[in-house]
């Protein structure tokens, strides 16, 4: 992984699911060289993650049951890491849930869940994980915020989604700028419509077509396509890289 060949561990939230974001960037960043804490809320699929990463990359890797919204159960999650792998040298928030209720219709209820698992999960997590980054004066946080938080909703994501994946925007910028004598980057990803369990059977044939069509690469991207740009933000040569947002699109928005 680094060119200082430092042993570190990458925290990745979220990533139990078999076709998701956090799975295949635990993949990437064991790929890079990091050993990996998969934390999600479901243990069994966390663990079968951290079995998967460190059987095909001889990495150490670890599954623990976290529920990010819990900051006694994402400490617990975080001290277990700290004792049993190496420093932690990268973060990546990724758990997060999606609401396509039109607001007129979002209960105060709803409106809440949202932004406990998209922005209190970061915050508690990231809070967690940072001053001992800035100790060790190397830190690679990556967001993962949506299209949709660029474009005022759109794809799957309803107002309430919208707005939190928005305010992580400002929550990666304003870090960014606090942690940077540290040593420690904070960046944002900003995916477009992935093919994962998220998207998969919710799209019938015709609005794909016509989803693809308005995509200048013509496809549907791929987790790999979004794991790939977080990896790159979590190498210690990318450095220079912070507070940025990376639209992985196709081009479906430009700005």
């Amino acid at each position: 992984m680094a060119s200082d060949h430092t042993p570190r561990t990458a925290v990745v939230t979220g990533a139990g699911s078999r076709r998701g974001i956090g799975r295949a960037t635990a993949h990437a960043l064991a790929a890079a060289g990091y050993h990996i804490a998969v934390l999600d809320l479901d243990k069994e699929a966390a663990e079968d993650t951290a079995r998967e990463v460190a059987a095909r990359h001889g990495v150490q890797a670890s599954g623990l049951a976290a529920d990010v919204t819990d900051a006694d159960a994402v400490d617990a999650a975080i001290t277990r890491t700290e004792a049993g792998l190496p420093p932690i040298g990268a973060l990546v928030n990724n758990a997060g849930i999606t609401s396509p209720t039109r607001f007129l219709d979002v209960t105060p209820t709803e409106w809440d869940k949202i932004f406990e698992v998209n922005v209190r999960g970061s915050y508690l997590v990231t809070h967690r994980v940072a001053a001992g980054m800035a100790e060790r004066g190397f830190g690679r946080i990556v967001f993962l915020s949506s299209v949709s938080a660029e474009r005022g909703g759109g794809v799957f994501g309803g107002v309430a989604y919208s707005a939190a994946k928005a305010a992580l925007l400002g929550f990666a910028k304003a870090l960014a700028r606090e942690l940077g004598p540290a040593g420690v980057t904070v960046n944002s990803v900003a995916p477009g419509l992935i093919d994962t369990d998220i998207t998969q059977g919710k799209l019938g044939e015709d609005r794909k077509a016509a989803m693809i069509a308005d995509i200048p690469v013509r496809r549907i991207g791929s987790v790999d396509d979004v794991a790939d740009v977080i990896a790159f933000l979590s190498r210690p040569e990318s450095g220079y890289l912070t507070g940025v947002t990376y639209d992985v699109n196709g081009g479906s928005h430009l700005h």
